[in-house]
């Protein structure tokens, strides 16, 4: 199985996964956004953009990565990765589908002026003009699609922690 955890910067997607892999038994944490690293490590580089999931190759390799994890470990994958272009969720969901693979997914959810906070407070990050641009994006994905495709977790008021615990009973319930 899959759990997906999905939401834009600031949300705790990183923090959150981390914690909800503790309490799922035998599941690890794949972060899909390490094989758009790896494509963005190809020299000379591939054409340019701004996101590497808008290269092609980025959503099949990462089904191919997940599938693989799970044929070689079993278990579950806690996925924290934003995806907020609908076509590219389905193409991924489709390609986990193909091969049997069940996917629970989440989005953790605050609203614009908490995110924003988070952003710009940032001790590790620090303020990022990258992660700040996508604040809208996610707005309107939420609006449009994303928050029906998902289970929504508001983050605004809760602590990672207690996201982490609603996520792992929804997965275990």
């Amino acid at each position: 199985m899959i759990v997906w955890i999905n939401g834009t910067h600031g949300a705790g997607k990183t923090t959150t996964s981390a914690l909800v892999q503790r309490l799922i038994p035998d599941s690890r944490v794949f972060d899909a956004e390490k094989v758009g690293e790896t494509l963005m490590d190809i020299r000379p580089g591939l054409p340019g953009t701004d996101n590497f999931q808008h290269w092609p190759p980025w959503r099949p390799l990462v089904v191919e990565t997940a599938r693989r994890v799970l044929d070689y470990t079993g278990g579950t994958l806690v996925m924290p990765m934003t995806v907020l272009v609908e076509e590219y969720w389905r193409e991924i969901s489709a390609g986990l589908a193909e091969h049997d693979i069940p996917v629970r997914h989440f989005v953790l959810h605050a609203d614009q002026d908490t995110l924003r906070g988070r952003i710009l407070g940032d001790t590790v990050l620090g303020p990022s003009p990258f992660r700040l641009k996508y604040l809208e994006p996610y707005a309107e994905a939420a609006r449009s699609w994303l928050h029906a495709e998902a289970e929504v977790v508001d983050t605004t008021h809760l602590t990672p922690a207690q996201a982490a615990q609603r996520i792992a009973e929804a997965v275990k319930g």
